[in-house]
């Protein structure tokens, strides 16, 4: 009985023990508050490891009065009574302790990095209320060239470290939340090289659709962490070869909560970088003497016509420049719109003087804004985020507008303790109403106003004349004085042009993923991720009857969808006090679908104003490249390791291996290594101004695999030759021998802070060498082709980038803080195909006779041309006949795109809850071939055209009267040119 007694009491007391648990629900914060995201829990002398969320939350069981041990990289660890709801960590002595978000969405300390990544908060994001987002990162990360368009909606093209490939694209890969995003531009090549035409001599719209990576919602951004290189971005595979733009999104919280995001801009175009006009001469190519010709002649001020029954001066309206007859109020003449029978000088003659409304006048001003609704809301087993944004645009041309309607939704649960799901969808409508035609094309108005134009045209008058009758009455008649010649020659009148000859465009677009995370032990996590990509697009482009031109309707309809499947297992584990292993273990399979089909009408349209494709004239021409039906499938495994050793040395290692169904079948797979290492030095330097200091190291591979069909030759059908069907090979011939392109990266950088993080540095230098690169070279048409695709070529780029920070200010309520950004960098083509000296990067282009090029020995990039003969003292070399010597040669390398560095400084000054930023984005050198320039000053539209010589006389002037120039330089025997020649010759 006295054993069942010491039992009974044991038994109870074991149950009373067993049963004095409790569930801790805390929160980690730093000492300002923030949260301490993905801090481990544990409870002192225990294994029951949890870790707290993104927000800093966690739930743990623990027995009575237990103490709480909380660890977070950058963190001191804190010990701390459970019972405390919050628990505030210090941070360690460096600016390097935060976490970042690296490739395949892994979170790691920054002071564990070997390679250099740079970050920008979701806030500074947001700020500015844009419609693409990507434009924000401007001046804000060393290493990144943004260019982008100003027109509405367009393009913006993000390099990382210089151009690695000679024809394919250099775009930067986005990733949101660890799933890739296609970034496409489907603006057609012919607009990309500036054509009127495409290559088949078809009309083209011109228009410029933007990049798809425009459909990311700022509002719903986090974070942006650009990984710059290849060291960096290795375990992307055959994706990474230009950098990573990693996007991190807005997570659920706890609680309920509502953000609200409001913007409103008003904006007009730069004047400043608007022609400057002269206002001394009108229509012609030579001032003086009168016709009495029907259509006038060649070089002639006016036409002596006898118009309206009546000998009198007419203007030369087929004349479309001012090199005409000098301005002179006392002089009357007919003007275009006195042969409209609706304008109201009809039959009236008006002084000869400079239009009162010059181009200028037709920019209207631009308006947007940005409206978004965040809700979000969740408790300790579950969350959701709800967001939604509406963009309006009103663009400064006329009749355009780009609507946005952006949706996000995410959730997550908690199914058991080491068990949570999460989702998340995005939604995203754009729709756009005339965008702006780009490049040399009759669509963009600007080919008319900055190079091809009569002084004497008023603006006002033209947008009277279309509103008036909502037809093509424009300034270039093929002959007024006539009852058929009243249509335009030239340009069609630009009211016209943006209210009758406008695109449309819609893109329905979806991405998202789901995803299960099971956390096996303390050190093992395993995920599961399924991800889409999709979007469905359909252009549509007009040309009115009427028209300059042959009317016609064009279609392009774009289907892109592309599945992603990962797994992944993440080992993280102290091994012993000194050192820790992290691992990584997965693989990738990635389907790829992308269709898209081109049409325009054949001939011209039966029915004025009916744009379908059956109301084409002709039957439809449909050409090889007018249907696209690719699929692509990659299958990419990888693994990682990263040993540390006591927080201050890092090795790392990954490997990656894709197998690409664009390469050849027994050659289609391929491998990518990266190494690394990072020493935190000091740690071991006890200086009590050096807050932190890490070197960086790394050497890695990364490529691109084939474009699809380059491999395989296929067969096409051309038009039927009568009854007989046909089928022909495309002009390419393709290569079954290809393989991937490969760049090869090396990379060391040095991280210092100093006096308590009040300022430091990150200073990087790389070179990279980008092989076997993968592009058609021109062939003897004696083959039967014209080009071949083949692995050639090499180019190179070495730069160094610096980023500065520092806080001049700090104190409870106020602060300023400083960053500055600065990159260098220099790339050569060190290789091309065989004895190839040159490769014409648009072939398609040569307006202006220029061309851009990738050069053997020269930056990719160069400028080309025809250039100035120089005498042996370098001086321009003038001829016998006055006017300078120009090579016949068109391959002199005149200019370089690049520029000699990029630069960005931003300031953030804050008080309190207020905040208060601006940011100044620099780059230095790089050239320009301007062809407005150099069509504008033929024609005689700008100042440097008018004007007297060194004789005091107009220079426009004839010889006879003192007029003309000399040009500086020296005649062939080196003395310097004395002869004056005529400036309209």
């Amino acid at each position: 009985m006295k054993k069942l007694t010491v039992f009974l009491c044991l038994f109870l007391m074991s149950l009373l023990a067993f049963g004095q648990t409790k569930t801790v629900t805390g929160t980690v914060t730093d000492a300002d508050g923030k949260p301490v995201a993905y801090a481990t829990i544990t409870e002192a002398g225990k294994k029951n490891a949890v870790q707290a969320d993104a927000d800093g939350k966690f739930k743990i069981t623990v027995s009575d009065k237990a103490i709480l041990l909380i660890s977070a990289a950058g963190f001191e660890a804190l010990t701390a009574d459970a019972n405390a709801p919050v628990f505030s960590m210090v941070r360690k002595d460096g600016s390097m302790n935060e976490v970042v978000v690296t490739a395949l969405g892994i979170r790691r300390s920054r002071n564990s990095l070997p390679y250099a990544a740079q970050q920008v908060n979701g806030e500074e994001i947001s700020q500015s209320r844009g419609s693409n987002f990507v434009n924000s990162l401007s001046g804000r990360v060393s290493g990144v060239e943004i260019k982008q368009g100003n027109g509405m909606g367009s393009s913006t093209n993000v390099v990382i470290r210089g151009a690695k490939s000679l024809l394919n694209s250099n775009q930067a890969l986005f990733v949101v939340d660890g799933v890739p995003v296609d970034n496409s531009n489907t603006t057609n090549a012919a607009t990309a090289t500036g054509r009127v035409n495409d290559v088949n001599n078809r009309p083209v719209g011109g228009y410029d659709y933007g990049n798809a990576a425009a459909d990311i919602n700022p509002d719903d951004i986090e974070s942006v962490n650009v990984l710059k290189g290849a060291a960096a971005t290795a375990l992307y595979g055959s994706r990474a070869a230009n950098g990573v733009i990693m996007i991190t999104t807005k997570k659920s919280k706890k609680g309920l909560g509502i953000t609200v995001n409001s913007g409103f801009t008003v904006g007009n175009i730069d004047k400043s970088t608007f022609p400057t006009y002269q206002h001394e001469y009108g229509a012609g190519y030579q001032q003086g003497g009168y016709s009495t010709v029907a259509s006038g002649t060649p070089n002639t001020g006016f036409w002596y016509k006898n118009a309206f029954g009546t000998m009198d001066l007419v203007v030369p309206t087929t004349e479309d420049a001012s090199y005409g007859t000098r301005f002179d109020p006392n002089l009357m003449v007919y003007h275009w719109n006195s042969f409209d029978p609706t304008s109201p000088y009809y039959k009236q003659k008006r002084p000869w003087v400079a239009a009162a409304n010059d181009p200028s006048t037709f920019y209207e001003t631009a308006v947007s804004n940005n409206n978004n609704i965040m809700l979000t809301g969740g408790n300790d087993n579950a969350g959701f985020k709800l967001g939604y944004t509406r963009s309006d645009e009103k663009g400064v041309l006329p009749n355009s507008k780009l609507l946005k309607n952006l949706v996000n939704f995410g959730a997550n649960y908690k199914i058991l303790e080491n068990l949570t799901t999460s989702a998340s969808i995005n939604f995203s409508r754009i729709d756009g109403k005339g965008r702006f035609g780009t490049g040399y094309n009759k669509y963009n108005v600007n080919q008319s106003f900055r190079q091809w134009y009569e002084r004497n045209v008023d603006m006002q008058e033209l947008k009277d004349a279309y509103f008036r009758t909502g037809k093509n009455i424009t300034w270039n008649w093929k002959d007024p004085t006539t009852a058929t010649g009243l249509t335009p020659i030239y340009m069609d009148n630009p009211y016209f042009v943006r209210y009758q000859n406008y695109e449309t465009d819609n893109r329905n677009r979806y991405f998202g993923n789901v995803a299960l995370n099971y956390k096996a032990t303390s050190w093992l996590n395993l995920l599961g991720r399924i991800s889409l990509d999709s979007y469905d697009e359909l252009h549509e482009e007009r040309v009115a009857v009427g028209s300059v031109g042959v009317p016609a309707y064009t279609q392009f309809n774009h289907t892109f969808r592309e599945l992603n499947y990962d797994l992944m297992a993440n080992f993280d584990k102290d091994l012993n006090k000194n050192f820790n292993l992290k691992a990584l273990l997965g693989t990738n399979i990635r389907r790829t679908t992308n269709l898209a089909t081109y049409m325009t009408t054949n001939g011209g349209l039966v029915v004025p104003g009916l744009y379908a494709l059956s109301n084409s004239v002709n039957p439809l021409n449909v050409l090889p490249t007018d249907e696209t039906a690719e699929k692509i499938a990659v299958d990419g495994y990888f693994t990682g390791l990263t040993l540390g050793y006591k927080e201050f040395l890092s090795l790392d290692a990954t490997a990656r291996v894709d197998r690409a169904s664009t390469l050849p079948e027994n050659n289609n797979t391929y491998w990518y290594p990266s190494i690394s290492g990072s020493f935190m030095f000091s740690k071991l330097l006890p200086l009590t101004w050096l807050s932190s200091g890490k070197l960086r190291l790394n050497y890695a591979e990364v490529g691109n695999s084939a474009p699809w069909g380059a491999t395989s030759d296929i067969y096409f059908k051309p038009a039927s030759f009568g009854s007989t069907t046909l089928f022909s090979l495309p002009d390419t011939k393709n290569n079954n021998e290809l393989e991937p392109e490969r760049t090869k990266s090396y990379e060391a950088g040095l991280e210092a802070a100093f006096l308590k993080n009040r300022v430091g540095f990150d200073i990087t230098y790389y070179s990279t060498k980008s092989i076997n690169q993968i592009f058609p070279v021109a062939v003897s048409t004696a083959t039967g082709y014209t080009s071949k695709y083949v692995n050639a070529g090499t180019i190179e780029n070495k730069g160094i980038e610096l980023s500065v920070f520092a806080t001049p200010v700090k104190t409870p309520d106020f602060s300023w803080n400083i960053n500055v950004n600065w990159t260098r960098n220099r790339n050569e083509v060190v290789e091309l195909y065989d004895n190839a000296k040159n490769l014409q990067i648009n072939p398609l282009s040569l307006q202006g006779g220029v061309s851009i090029n990738a050069t053997l020995g020269q930056p990719y990039g160069t400028i080309q041309g025809k250039t100035w003969v120089r005498h042996a003292n370098g001086e321009k070399l003038v001829n016998a006949n006055g006017l300078y010597a120009i090579t016949t040669t068109t391959n002199n390398v005149i200019g370089n795109i690049n520029p000699d560095w990029l630069g960005g400084i931003s300031n953030t000054f804050r008080y309190k809850n207020l905040s208060l930023g601006f940011l100044v984005d620099m780059r230095q050198g790089g050239d320009v071939f301007s062809l407005d320039l150099y069509y504008g000053m033929a024609t005689g539209l700008y100042p440097e055209t008018v004007g007297n010589n060194d004789l005091g006389n107009p220079k426009r002037s004839p010889l006879a009267q003192g007029g003309g120039i000399i040009y500086p330089g020296v005649t062939a025997d080196g003395k310097p040119n004395t002869k004056r020649v005529d400036i309209t010759s």
